[in-house]
């Protein structure tokens, strides 16, 4: 029976989408973890914090996407780094915020002001994996064709 779920498990890493999802998670708990442990235990005031983990986490991303996702065993170079930096950036603070102000103004008409904004950070954040993966795959870590 363990070889067997191990077996399914091992099947569905070989998608690179499933890796990347896998990595988003990696990243939101690194984001998460970081944050919280220096706000609760370093006290560090929080912007300060989300800052810091923030920028952790988009660093682990970097790595994770491109060599466990990706296959990118290329050097690190500067173009590649800061292509990454930007299309993250523009997901995260540009498309998150259209979208989750479009939705959550739409949503508080029928919804708890909380509830709102939570589902359209949901669904913000959909948007931005679907705009990550497409750059990341297609611009930021193109395979080469042989």
């Amino acid at each position: 029976m363990q070889q067997r779920v191990k077996d399914r498990i091992d099947r569905l890493v070989k998608y690179e989408k499933v890796r990347f999802g896998l990595v988003g998670i990696i990243n939101t708990l690194v984001d998460f973890g970081v944050l919280f442990l220096l706000v609760d235990f370093l006290n560090i005031p929080p912007i300060i914090a989300n800052i810091i983990s923030t920028t952790t986490a988009l660093i682990v991303s970097y790595g994770l996407n491109k060599k466990s996702v990706f296959g990118d065993d290329g050097s690190h170079n500067a173009r590649q780094i800061v292509s990454f930096v930007i299309v993250t950036l523009i997901g995260l603070w540009g498309l998150q915020t259209v979208v989750i102000f479009a939705v959550s103004g739409w949503l508080q008409g029928f919804l708890i002001k909380n509830i709102a904004l939570l589902i359209a950070k949901l669904i913000a954040s959909f948007f931005s994996l679907v705009w990550n993966y497409l750059w990341y795959s297609r611009i930021i870590f193109k395979r080469k064709s042989v």
